[in-house]
């Protein structure tokens, strides 16, 4: 078998419908529109949404919130997480996101103090809650601020 013999599965390939064509076809005349309407004009039809004049669902629907430009999107990650790095290793940005615990669209990482940590670690991050860093300094680590 070489590339000169291939051809496409019988059955998986269909010729275009030209419409519009003449009456041989079975799509002449109108060419599959009906008559008349907003259809079958040339550029007809309603954009995406429309509802006929009926005030559309996109505006019907109340407004929620607000997103501001310059929003910060900050990873949190939990002390009771940081267990499964060994002891005395340092932790940051980079080993977070090889084990998974941030996405790397985050703007900044913050650590909470959830859990408890068993290891002596060095960890750097942006923010660190008040219990965080004061557990992760009772468990003989550090924690620095980037």
């Amino acid at each position: 078998m070489d590339l000169s013999n291939l051809k496409p599965a019988d059955g998986s390939r269909h010729k275009k419908k030209r419409i519009g064509r003449g009456p041989g076809s079975g799509w002449g005349k109108t060419a599959g529109k009906g008559h008349k309407g907003q259809n079958a004009r040339s550029g007809g039809g309603v954009k995406a949404g429309f509802e006929g004049g009926q005030m559309p669902l996109q505006r019907r629907l109340p407004k929620r919130g607000f997103t501001p430009l310059s929003r910060k999107v900050i990873g949190a990650v939990n002390l009771k997480d940081l267990n499964r790095f060994e002891a005395n290793s340092v932790v940051d940005r980079q080993t977070l996101l090889e084990a998974g615990l941030i996405r790397k669209d985050v703007d900044g990482v913050k650590i909470l103090g959830e859990g408890d940590l068993t290891l002596a670690l060095t960890v750097k991050a942006d923010k660190f809650s008040k219990t965080a860093t004061e557990k992760i300094n009772a468990a003989g680590g550090a924690a620095e601020v980037i």
